[in-house]
């Protein structure tokens, strides 16, 4: 149950695309001066190496968040611009690296924690001892008291009891590992319940397109969710598509073909009447950035209630 580690992931194209509507979301969360709370029903260990052994196992960080950076640098070199809700994003990950080379990774509660203003909490969830462990310290660090409380249980069960928030104002941030198959059945079932609770949230969900049956059926369940619940939604995926070696003769003999995840999605219920067009703006020059060389592609949908 606990083998997954985010750490061999960090910065990689799920990322991006999952923490640059992070960082959107909460920008324009933050424009109300009421304050807002922000619940990570998995929240990991918090900020990640990419210059250590867990990242540079997998390299993941190469085909994503730096591939990323190369790519808004080279622009502005050419005096071109970069979507601004890329800029945000990257500009976020340069505010825990002051030098040229990025060597830190801010994982989702990281993120939230440098946005969060002195009206605002922080919730985080996490089950896994190692990561827990690792957050709780690096939480302590901050020394910011209250406003943020790590919580060693499960962020779906345990996201029942902070809903509604004090000031009816939250963004909760869903995205398990999904190495258990239940957790996609559990995504929707927490939703459900949440909505109920606090129909007026704002709800983001990460998920990955992979071939499982429950993964393919998860983005058609969270729109009917949405419609059901009659709530706006709306959701983006970004496939970086197959490198020149994957699903080679080499590589199934190898064991390795279509290993690597290609493509994720983010669902959000309530989101910003911006988000739908900040998407449509961004993703065409993320995905030409970080694509492979075949089978690439972005989608953005919406829907009113």
């Amino acid at each position: 149950m606990f083998s997954y580690r985010h750490a061999f992931h960090a910065g990689n194209h799920a990322d991006v695309l999952k923490h640059m509507t992070q960082v959107a979301l909460l920008h324009y969360l933050g424009q109300k001066d009421t304050g807002l709370t922000v619940v990570d029903t998995h929240a990991g260990a918090g900020v990640y190496r990419l210059d250590q052994d867990h990242a540079r196992t997998s390299g993941e960080s190469d085909a994503g968040v730096f591939r990323l950076q190369a790519a808004a640098r080279q622009a502005q070199a050419q005096g071109e611009g970069v979507p601004e809700m890329a800029q945000a994003y990257l500009a976020q990950v340069q505010a825990f690296n002051p030098g040229a080379q990025w060597r830190t990774y801010p994982g989702s509660p990281w993120i939230s924690q440098a946005l969060l203003r002195p009206q605002d909490k922080l919730k985080l969830f996490e089950v896994h001892p190692t990561d827990a462990k690792l957050l709780d310290k690096q939480v302590a660090e901050l020394g910011r008291g209250k406003q943020i409380e790590v919580l060693r249980r499960s962020g779906f069960e345990g996201l029942k009891g902070l809903l509604p928030p004090p000031t009816r104002r939250g963004l909760v941030l869903m995205d398990p590992s999904y190495e258990l198959k239940t957790d996609y059945q559990a995504v929707v079932d927490c939703l459900e319940d949440a909505l109920k609770r606090f129909p007026t949230g704002t709800y983001a969900v990460w998920y990955p397109v992979i071939a499982r049956p429950e993964a393919h059926a998860l983005a058609r369940k969270l729109k009917s969710l949405s419609t059901r619940a009659g709530r706006a939604w709306a959701q983006a995926e970004l496939n970086v598509g197959l490198t020149p070696t994957e699903g080679t003769s080499t590589q199934v003999a190898q064991g390795r073909s279509h290993t690597a995840m290609r493509a994720s999605g983010m669902h959000v219920i309530n989101p910003p009447f911006t988000l739908a067009a900040q998407w449509r703006e961004t993703l065409p020059w993320v995905t030409q950035a970080l694509k492979e060389a075949t089978g690439s592609g972005w989608t953005v949908e919406h829907g009113q209630p």
